[in-house]
């Protein structure tokens, strides 16, 4: 990783956490004016923080924490009365933070340790991995997903399938979402969309991707060509060049591989693409979605049984058939 990307990333959260303090201020100072009720309660809870402090400190007595934490109670419940007589939350008084998780820090502090948060590794991948797709991918969401783009013919000489692909697509759609709420489960495949192109294999991987952003998990998007072509890049790079993209794409939460089957293979590639699959496949935290026009045979001919066993007992194949829905843009 780039250190200048890093600490560019930590001024813009540093200056995002100060603007959202500010605002909190604002709001504080506008709402005190037509309320000073509001701001001597405050002030009360602030000394008797302070007192309770003093008190652990001096170890007085359970007696007396006791009464200050009721009274604590008192004038919390007082506040909350007052605010939600004027129609505003609890919430109101306190910061609007982008990451509730990290409060806008980029980092978190868990069980004695500090760990890089999930939004700032994605802010990394994006400007790192992504930033090509980034902006296309946020468009494409299960709101905008037509499913009426897909004919509901039902043709079983031409789709090879006794149900149309509107009927299909929205199978596909169903299982999409299944994956999106069982992420988390062990048990869960991983995905492969299969099919030519223009049937809304990709469209479908972005609808998934733009759910599990909103999920708080991490998401890298690369195309089978040039993810292992980087992939060789870094292996021969001096070390202060290397990107790290080999961990990265081991350890994020989803990798989206778009045109699988389109690279040009060599044993070398073969291998990364292997310790890729395999290893994420180890992991069982992981999840992969692969896109590609090959269908099952197509799978077995290009790479040998050992990743292709892989695809078939660890991923579900869903298979995209019908028209070119593109051409009802042009």
């Amino acid at each position: 990783m780039n250190n200048s990307i890093l600490n560019d990333l930590l001024k813009q959260y540093e200056k995002t956490r100060l603007n959202n303090i500010h605002d909190l201020e604002k709001r504080k100072k506008e709402l005190y004016l037509s309320n000073p009720k509001l701001q001597e309660i405050d002030d009360k809870l602030s000394n008797i923080s302070i007192n309770t402090a003093k008190s652990i400190l001096q170890k007085n007595s359970c007696e007396y924490l006791n009464t200050l934490k009721i009274e604590i109670e008192n004038l919390k419940n007082e506040k909350l009365k007052i605010l939600k007589s004027i129609g505003l939350s609890e919430d109101f008084l306190t910061p609007k933070y982008e990451c509730k998780i990290c409060k806008d820090t980029g980092y978190i502090f868990e069980n004695g340790k500090t760990s890089m948060c999930n939004c700032l590794k994605q802010k990394i991948y994006n400007i790192e991995y992504n930033q090509k797709n980034e902006n296309f991918i946020k468009n494409q969401t299960f709101n905008n997903f037509n499913v009426n783009l897909f004919s509901d013919e039902i043709n079983i000489k031409k789709y090879n399938s006794n149900i149309s692909p509107r009927e299909n697509i929205l199978d596909i759609k169903e299982a999409a979402l299944n994956f999106i709420n069982n992420f988390d489960n062990e048990d869960t495949k991983n995905l492969i969309f299969s099919g030519g192109t223009g049937l809304g294999k990709t469209y479908l991987s972005n609808c998934i991707v733009n759910k599990l952003l909103e999920n708080g998990k991490t998401v890298m998007y690369q195309t089978a060509p040039v993810m292992l072509d980087n992939l060789i890049s870094d292996l021969f790079a001096k070390p202060e060049n290397q990107t790290g993209i080999s961990n990265n794409l081991l350890s994020v939460d989803l990798l989206v591989i778009d045109d699988l089957g389109t690279e040009t293979m060599n044993s070398m590639k073969f291998t990364e693409l292997y310790k890729i699959i395999n290893t994420r496949l180890l992991s069982k935290k992981t999840k992969t979605i692969i896109s590609t026009n090959l269908d099952l045979k197509g799978l077995f001919q290009n790479y040998d049984e050992r990743l292709a066993s892989r695809f078939v007992g660890y991923y579900d194949i869903y298979r995209f058939y019908g028209e070119d829905i593109r051409k009802a843009f042009r």
